[in-house]
Order: C-alpha cells, then sequence, then structure tokens
C-alpha cells in the first residue's frame, strides 16, 4: 500500500474516537429548549419594536392635536369697530347708573369680571356686551358671586369673548354648522324682572342684532334711559 492509502486509512470513520469530537456534542447539546430561548428572545425583540413603534405613533397623534388645538384656540380679538358697545349697570343709592367701559374688555372675561367687581354698586354691576351685532353677553358680579350668559353659544367659534364665556362655564364648544343657542345662566337678570323664558326668547331672536337685543335687556330690567345715554355716547 502505498504512503497516500496509508493516511486515507488513518482518518477512516471507524478508527475515530468518538470523544474526539466536540462539533458533534455542541451540536447535541443545543437542544429543543435553547430553540424555544431563542424564538421567545426574538419574539420580544418584535414586541419591544412594537411597542417602540406604537409609542412614536402616539406622540405624533398628540403632536397632531396639540397643534389643532393651538390651531382653534388662535382667534382673533374683535376690533373696535367690531365691537358694538360695552356697558356697566349698577345702582348707586338706588339709582340706576349706565357706564360706558372700554372696548377691549369684549375680547377678555376674565379683565371684564375684574373691572365689574371694582364697581361699587348697591348690588354688585351687571355688563351688557355687544359685539358685530352678532351675540350678546352679560356678565353679573356680586362680590364672589359671578354669572354669565351668552346669546349665541357657536359664536364661540369666531369671538374670544363667546370663547371665554364657553370656557369659564366648562362646556364644549359647538359645532359651527349648528343652530344658534343660548348658554350660561338664564336666570341672570330673574331678580331684576327678566324672566328665563323672557331672557331665551328675547335671545332667540335672529331678526334683530345683537345690540338691539342687548338694549331691549337693559329696557326689561329698568335700566333703558341710563343705557340709551351711554351707548349715545359711544
Amino acid at each position: 500500500m502505498s504512503t497516500y492509502d496509508d493516511e486515507l486509512e488513518a482518518f477512516r470513520p471507524e478508527d475515530r474516537d468518538e470523544d474526539a469530537s466536540p462539533l458533534t456534542e455542541d451540536i447535541d447539546e443545543f437542544d429543543d429548549d435553547d430553540v424555544e430561548r431563542a424564538q421567545d428572545s426574538d419574539d420580544e425583540d418584535d414586541d419591544d419594536e412594537s411597542d417602540e413603534s406604537d409609542d412614536d405613533e402616539s406622540d405624533d397623534e398628540d403632536d397632531d392635536d396639540d397643534e389643532d388645538d393651538d390651531d382653534f384656540d388662535d382667534l382673533d380679538d374683535a376690533t373696535d369697530d367690531e365691537i358694538d358697545f360695552v356697558v356697566a349697570l349698577y345702582r348707586e343709592d338706588g339709582e340706576p347708573v349706565a357706564q360706558e367701559m372700554t372696548k377691549q374688555l369684549a375680547n377678555d372675561l376674565d379683565e371684564l369680571i375684574s373691572q365689574l367687581a371694582r364697581i361699587p354698586g348697591d348690588a354688585g354691576a351687571t355688563a351688557l356686551v355687544s359685539v358685530a351685532g352678532e351675540f350678546f353677553v352679560i356678565c353679573r358680579v356680586r362680590g364672589r358671586n359671578v354669572q354669565v350668559f351668552c346669546s349665541d353659544g357657536v359664536a364661540a367659534n369666531d369671538w374670544p369673548l363667546a370663547r371665554d364665556v364657553v370656557d369659564y362655564l366648562g362646556l364644549e364648544v359647538a359645532d359651527p354648522d349648528d343652530d344658534p343657542e343660548p348658554i350660561g345662566d338664564l336666570e341672570i337678570l330673574a331678580d331684576q324682572g327678566l324672566s328665563e323664558f323672557d331672557l331665551v326668547s328675547l335671545a332667540g331672536n335672529l331678526e334683530e342684532d345683537s345690540d338691539v337685543l342687548a338694549a331691549q335687556v337693559a329696557e326689561k330690567v329698568k335700566f333703558g334711559v341710563p343705557f340709551g345715554r351711554a351707548i349715545d355716547e359711544i
């Protein structure tokens, strides 16, 4: 037999020691449990990636919602030409008084409340505000007691004061396609002679501009003459 044949004979399988096959041992030790653990690990990685993807999508949705809210709250202030009047009504020594207030209060309910609280009326003060002939707001302040009414809640889609009233009342802004509907304290002037029924009926008169309707409110609560003088001076 040649030298080549001798070498080939030395590597025949039947002559090799089984203990000398570490590769075979490693394969045998990698049993089914190891396969399951590896698969579980891959599944966990997939879940983590899925969760991260969901979180990213959620963050994107939140950002979109914030942008929508910002756009929704970005209302232009009514200009002086668009504000019909802001008039405070109160009684001094029992006599009715109507006082013109700065028009820019028609853009800020909080400041309007603050200014009304400073008026030393016998029983607090009430503001009548009309904007662009479209809606009017009644705000009454008596000490810590504050009442608000808006003749048309839908106006909150376009005007800051109406939006302030909606926010103050904790309501949702009405759909812009909804029919006009009054919101707030319907009995705000009931003790002054203007019942809930009369106030709702008056606010629902869509044939009249809001400045005319607000003047009718003043007339109903016995402030017609001083109110007329106040708006004549505007």
